[in-house]
């Protein structure tokens, strides 16, 4: 092979003649046209698109739109194309339709915020990426992100610690079985810089935002009203196994009567909680529900268990990675349900990848429709592979309730608990995916049946159609 020092010398001989070339062609390389730089204008105040673009790439395009018009932009996740369209003073419609070419979009306007510009290759459902053109990031349909964070999903055999160390960020979270990572950085704009590093990263399979999920309200007083004491006997379990509900939630505080014994070790994702004695949490509001319908469906003998696992630690909020990391922990803890009375109007990849994995595995998953007489999609709620259940009231949809299409079993809204003896209310759909729960696991336990035979008989029992007057 040649090497560098000999090309060197061999090239030595030809420099005067090309040097000799390039002098006679550099008048008329000066003289020619260079090519025009890409030219973008909207016109808001005459609703006019002026555009000149040879090869442009969709994410600046679509942040100049966002800085141009204020619009909120959603993207689906890993859609590209390559801009090139020329027009003049175009109404914004036929504009978008040149710059996106084969790309769909749906502009949805709103009544007290932005416009949304929905980009997408499949459905306008799936556009989730927000893309910003400065301020606070959103998702499409309002979920919380954490801007400082991503999470990374890696290659088999990738070190975390290492990337995080070189893009200056700490690694707060691990679901080392999905080989999947919540990193944190020093503000929005150190993670905004490395999510391009990231995305060109091999050993990266991908990144995602994380979202943040508030904690559901606790219980309120009720009062003097007050339910029937549970009397539930723990058997033991049948030749296959106990049915085990991992109640995803809030931590979990002791039970009133006997009823601790139904509750197995507690897992905590999200550090450690001190719960105030002085009132339930909601997490321990849904286990006492989850164990009403047991007690309904088994006439008070049951080996049905649950196991509480804490996605909120001592936090106000959590996140869609720890919530993913929750069910992760519970499906090795050995549930065969999964109750999650919690939710946000923001779409996680990864938390629907958890839910699809767990479905694979059959084991149903039950999730609260929302608590806003909206038809908007609630997360995990709104994932095909999950079971959203709304609340009812009196026979029809709670007037608080979430009635999207998604939904598809209703439930009764409110669950009256005991505490340190007294007793307390919680209203909502998060009461309602936790009786759901409990009737599954109260139905797998007294028939011994399929899961499908126990999703035909709770489909059967409490499915709901939406539809108008609902």
């Amino acid at each position: 092979m040649t090497s560098y020092l000999h090309r060197r010398f061999a090239l030595g001989a030809q420099s005067l003649a090309l040097l000799f070339i390039i002098t006679l062609a550099l008048p008329m390389l000066l003289s020619a046209p260079a090519r025009a730089a890409d030219t973008f204008n909207w016109d808001t105040n005459r609703n006019r698109v002026t555009a000149d673009i040879k090869s442009g790439s969709l994410l600046p395009l679509l942040k100049q739109i966002g800085s141009a018009t204020g619009w909120q932009i959603f993207l689906e996740p890993d859609t590209t194309c390559t801009v090139s369209a020329k027009f003049d003073r175009l109404p914004p419609g036929e504009a978008l339709r040149l710059l996106l070419r084969d790309l769909n979009f749906a502009l949805v306007p709103q009544t007290n915020s932005a416009s949304r510009l929905f980009v997408f290759r499949t459905t306008m459902q799936n556009a989730t990426q927000s893309i910003r053109a400065g301020g606070p990031e959103l998702s499409a349909h309002g979920g919380k992100i954490i801007p400082n964070e991503l999470i990374v999903r890696l290659k088999p055999g990738a070190n975390i610690d290492e990337i995080a160390r070189l893009l200056g960020a700490k690694v707060i979270g691990r679901i080392d079985s999905l080989n999947a990572y919540r990193l944190q950085f020093e503000d929005a704009a150190a993670a905004e810089a490395a999510l391009a590093q990231l995305t060109a990263n091999p050993d990266v399979t991908s990144v995602e935002s994380n979202f943040s999920l508030d904690r559901p309200a606790a219980p309120r007083s009720a009062g003097p009203l007050g339910s029937p004491p549970l009397n539930l006997q723990l058997k033991p379990p049948p030749a296959d196994g106990r049915i085990i509900v991992g109640v995803v939630d809030t931590a979990m505080q002791p039970l009133c009567g006997d009823l601790n014994q139904f509750l197995l070790k507690p897992i905590s994702v999200a550090g450690a909680a001190q719960p105030a004695p002085s009132a339930p949490t909601h997490g321990t509001a849904m286990a006492e529900t989850v164990l009403r319908s047991v007690q309904a469906m088994t006439k008070g003998k049951t080996a049905v268990q649950i196991l509480p696992v804490d996605v909120y630690g001592p936090n106000p909020t959590t996140s869609s990675f720890d919530v993913a990391n929750g069910i992760v922990q519970a499906v090795n803890g050995g549930a065969r349900i999964i109750n999650l009375s919690l939710g946000s109007q923001g779409d996680s990849p990864i938390l629907r990848s958890v839910v699809q994995d767990v479905r694979k595995q059959n084991i149903p998953v039950f999730a609260a429709a929302g608590n806003e007489p909206v038809t908007t999609p609630f997360y995990p709620a709104a994932y095909p592979e999950v079971t959203a259940v709304t609340a009812i009231d009196q026979g029809r949809v709670a007037s608080y309730a979430n009635r999207g299409s998604f939904v598809s079993l209703g439930t009764p809204g409110t669950s009256i608990v005991c505490h340190e003896g007294a007793n307390y209310f919680v209203v909502g759909t998060s009461a309602a995916s936790a009786f759901a729960s409990g009737i599954a696991a109260g139905y797998l336990d007294a028939t011994q049946n399929s899961v499908a035979q126990m999703q035909s008989f709770m489909q059967g029992s409490f499915g709901v159609q939406m539809g108008p007057g609902q």
